[in-house]
């Protein structure tokens, strides 16, 4: 068992007590994982929130890692997966992700493996928001293609589905 800066530095602290606050916390992460996948950044950040030192969150998701308990990859695939569901597209769920503290390789091969057909994703989107109705003029067009742009879409899809 690993202690930290905080639990070694107390004479008056027993081991004990130590421990029992390491299993506090590692408690407190796993009920968090249980619920859903969390990046390293944001159950660190949560653990801080709950009144936890950084070093010590560091320290608990680090050994969680290394436990396979906590994965950057699972969480990069689960949100992607998430995200594509409730149609945004890949601009916005990279940068997301990015936003969470997820390395640009773990994020590209996340889009490998999921492999989601954008296509699909925006067209069912427009289908939903638009209908049947056609573009009548240039402001309209602009309108529609904002939106799509602001849910994630790349230019050259939004093209196509506008055009």
């Amino acid at each position: 068992m690993i202690l930290s800066e905080s639990e070694r530095g107390s004479d008056s602290e027993s081991l004990e007590q130590k421990r029992s606050k390491t299993s506090d916390i590692t408690h407190t992460a796993v009920r968090l994982l249980a619920g859903r996948e969390h990046s390293r950044r944001e159950l660190v950040d949560k653990l801080v929130k709950r009144g936890w030192s950084e070093s010590d969150s560091h320290l608990c998701v680090e050994e969680l890692a290394n436990q396979d308990l906590q994965s950057d990859e699972r969480f990069a695939s689960s949100f992607l997966r998430s995200r594509a569901s409730k149609a945004y597209g890949p601009v916005r769920i990279r940068l997301e992700l990015k936003e969470r503290g997820i390395d640009r390789d773990v994020i590209e091969k996340a889009f490998l493996e999921e492999s989601v057909d954008w296509l699909e994703v925006a067209s069912r989107w427009y289908g939903r928001r638009y209908s049947d109705m056609p573009v009548e003029d240039i402001k309209e067009r602009a309108k529609r293609q904002q939106a799509l742009a602001r849910r994630g879409f790349t230019h050259e899809l939004i093209r196509e589905l506008v055009d």
